[in-house]
């Protein structure tokens, strides 16, 4: 005879990957708040309903100051699911839970110094255009849509390119862990390297966004120079500077 051992289904549990900004604050934390409120006014809702992580690794920060700048950016929308890089001595009941084990990047593969000293030959390594072995060994995946990308849409894709045959509306948004190609009118929001690729870049036949980031490094609409709007161009990442091109 079988016998049931209980009448009660079981709960599932599985578990999901999902991309989420991190913000990396820095002191002063009023003026970064501020810079915080610049970005915000100039792009309405890039933060409302996204899944927002607080690295507080590189900062000096007490607990009284951490439930503080959670506050403040509660007070601007932005709702904090977890808090990476803390102490353990500054959390408390009731505060966003610590995170770590995020992916930083992509899986690149750069051999070591001496690993290339031995493919040369010489006591220093040749220069980058004689050696191609030192680029990216595996190739990144990519994403084609198709069809445009409508207002409100979102196309994430945090293992490689995205690539849309189509228009981006204004108040949609491309997300790639890769570069961004827009082979329509780029309206929207377009971010490449999110996680962590600042050899990323953003290419559009038409430049009309609304904001643009490479690596974390971002410009708004009106950062960007007046020539390039409506241009189809290329943007790349130097330092932390946005540099962009038109494309013939």
């Amino acid at each position: 005879m079988i016998k049931v051992l209980t009448d009660t289904r079981s709960i599932r549990i599985k578990g999901r990957s999902f991309l989420a900004l991190v913000l990396s604050p820095e002191l002063p934390l009023d003026g970064w708040l501020s810079r915080l409120d610049d970005l915000a006014s100039r792009s309405a809702g890039f933060f409302l309903g996204r899944p927002v992580v607080l690295d507080v690794e590189d900062i000096e920060i007490d607990r009284a100051q951490l439930k503080a700048l959670i506050g403040e950016l509660a007070k601007r929308n932005v709702r904090i699911m977890g808090i990476e890089g803390g102490r353990p001595s500054l959390f408390e009941p009731g505060m966003p839970p610590a995170m770590k084990g995020g992916r930083p990047a992509p899986d690149f593969e750069v051999p070591s110094a001496e690993a290339t000293e031995a493919k040369t030959g010489q006591g220093k390594p040749a220069e980058p255009a004689a050696r191609p072995e030192v680029q990216v060994v595996r190739a990144m995946p990519s994403v084609i849509i198709k069809e445009p990308v409508r207002s409100g849409q979102s196309v994430i894709f945090p293992e490689g390119d995205v690539t849309v045959v189509g228009s981006v509306a204004s108040g949609a948004e491309i997300i790639a862990g890769g570069s961004v190609h827009i082979y329509g009118t780029l309206r929207g929001r377009a971010l490449a390297g999110s996680v962590g690729n600042a050899s990323a870049r953003i290419f559009c036949r038409k430049l009309e966004a609304e904001l643009l980031a490479i690596d974390g490094v971002y410009k708004t609409a009106d950062d960007m120079a007046p020539h390039l709007r409506g241009q189809a161009v290329q943007l790349w990442l130097e330092g932390d500077s946005i540099m962009a091109e038109r494309l013939n």
